[in-house]
């Protein structure tokens, strides 16, 4: 009879700050991370960094730039590999959403001007609607 097969501790790691990140609901540091898994793990930075840096690069996490935070993917594939973010700059809500559009016509503009892309995330700063005073 076979054993089964032990998980690494970096996956433990990883499941354990994906799980983190789905259950805050909203865009958190690592260092909220790290304080929300602590009655369960004592994490290092450099060990919550690393997770994160796996997570993204499996399309599990986005790194919100402007805010320096992270939050979990909220769609099982995206068709342009770019995620677009609304970000509600008062009550702090973050939608995620595809536009292959918009991601197009910026590949289009990198291309005619021959500037290959790293990386592209867009995000929206503004109100959403539930903080937009009614006219």
């Amino acid at each position: 009879m076979r054993k089964p097969a032990k998980r690494r501790p970096a996956e433990l790691q990883d499941r354990m700050i994906a799980g983190a990140l789905r259950e805050a609901g909203r865009p958190v540091s690592a260092y909220e991370l790290i304080d929300q898994l602590r009655d369960v793990a004592v994490l290092a930075p450099q060990t919550v960094y690393r997770a994160l840096g796996r997570l993204i690069a499996e399309g599990q996490a986005h790194r919100l730039e402007s805010l320096n935070a992270f939050v979990a993917c909220r769609h099982t594939h995206h068709d342009t590999g770019t995620a677009v973010f609304a970000i509600c700059e008062k009550c702090g809500v973050v939608s995620e959403f595809d536009r292959e559009d918009a991601v197009e016509s910026l590949k289009g503009w990198a291309k005619s001007r021959q500037f290959k892309i790293a990386q592209m995330t867009l995000e929206l700063r503004g109100l959403c609607s539930a903080c937009t005073p009614e006219s």
